[in-house]
This record gives structure tokens, C-alpha cells and sequence, in this order.
């Protein structure tokens, strides 16, 4: 093996092995049987969410996640393998991907992936994808949390709603006479 060739994997691992410690989810996939206007429109969608979306060698893969401290991942890494990482939105990899499938009907399939340090298997990732974004879910865990302070404060205005009630009817009343 040749010196450059040698630089050019290692460079190549190295990049692989940032996508993997920075990512927050990486989802590994079988990309065989998709053709190459398949795979770009599945690389822009993937792009318009900010996904990375890289094909992978099996060794040179290997070699990343071990350096990554991803090591059980290790073992999902077999046969040809394309790899999405993404950094914000847990979520977003996992349903870009089951869209796509379930939208164009491609061959595309998902062989598992890491979400932090816990390996998922590909039925974890399609729960993934149904799950609401974060967004969402800080949303509802706010009006969680609101809502018995919204009760609260109900209860305690009543009475006083009940008393201007009273006092207004009084003043229509001493108006009318």
C-alpha cells in the first residue's frame, strides 16, 4: 500500500470518526438497489435537514467508531453501507429516511444506529422516526406544567369573579330604580 493511499484513509477515518463523536444519531443503512438519481434526491433531502449522509467502507467504519468510542456499533457494520448522522434534531435522520422509503418505495433499508452511547436496532429507529420533534415535546412538557398553575389561579379568581358579579348586578340594580 502506497504512502498517499495510506494518508487518504487515514484522513478518512478521521473525518468518519468526528461524524461519529459529534453526531447525536448516526442510523446505518443498506443503500443497495438504489440507483444514482435515487441516491441524490435521497442525499437532498437528507442535506435539507441538515443530515450528513455518507457512504462508508466496512473497515475504514469500523476503525471510526472504535476511535469514536462507538464500538457497539461495530457489529452492525456488514455489507455495503451508507451512514446518516445527525447533529441537532435526534429525530430528523430517522424520519427523512423512513419518508423516503415509504415515498419512493426504494430499496433503501435501515440496519440499526446509535442514538449516544445506546445501540438501536432498525425497529428502534422506525420508532424513532414517529416520535415529535424537540421542540414539541418541550412544548407539551411546559403546558404540562402550566396547566395546574392555570387551575390554581382559576379556582382563586372565582370567588373574587363571583363578588364583581354580585357588586355589578347591585349597581345595575340601584341604576334601574
Amino acid at each position: 500500500m502506497s504512502k498517499e493511499s495510506r494518508e487518504k484513509k487515514t484522513q478518512i477515518i478521521d473525518k468518519l470518526q468526528e461524524s461519529f463523536a459529534k453526531s447525536s444519531v448516526s442510523i446505518l443503512t443498506d443503500y443497495r438497489g438504489l440507483s444514482t438519481t435515487e441516491m441524490t434526491k435521497l442525499r437532498r433531502r437528507l442535506q435539507e435537514s441538515g443530515i450528513e449522509y455518507k457512504v462508508v467502507k466496512n473497515t475504514l467504519a469500523r476503525f471510526a467508531t472504535e476511535r469514536a468510542g462507538k464500538n457497539d456499533l461495530t457489529s452492525s457494520i456488514e455489507g455495503p453501507i451508507a451512514v446518516a448522522f445527525g447533529y441537532d434534531d435526534i429525530t430528523a435522520p430517522a424520519r427523512v429516511l423512513t419518508s423516503y422509503i415509504r415515498d419512493s418505495q426504494a430499496s433503501l433499508s435501515i440496519k440499526g444506529g446509535i442514538l449516544g452511547d445506546r445501540l438501536l436496532t432498525s425497529e428502534e429507529v422506525m420508532t424513532l422516526a414517529t416520535l415529535p420533534s424537540r421542540e414539541i415535546l418541550i412544548a407539551k412538557v411546559l403546558g404540562q406544567i402550566q396547566s395546574p398553575i392555570s387551575a390554581l389561579l382559576n379556582c382563586l379568581n372565582n370567588p373574587l369573579r363571583g363578588f364583581i358579579g354580585v357588586l355589578q348586578a347591585r349597581i345595575n340594580q340601584l341604576e334601574g330604580e
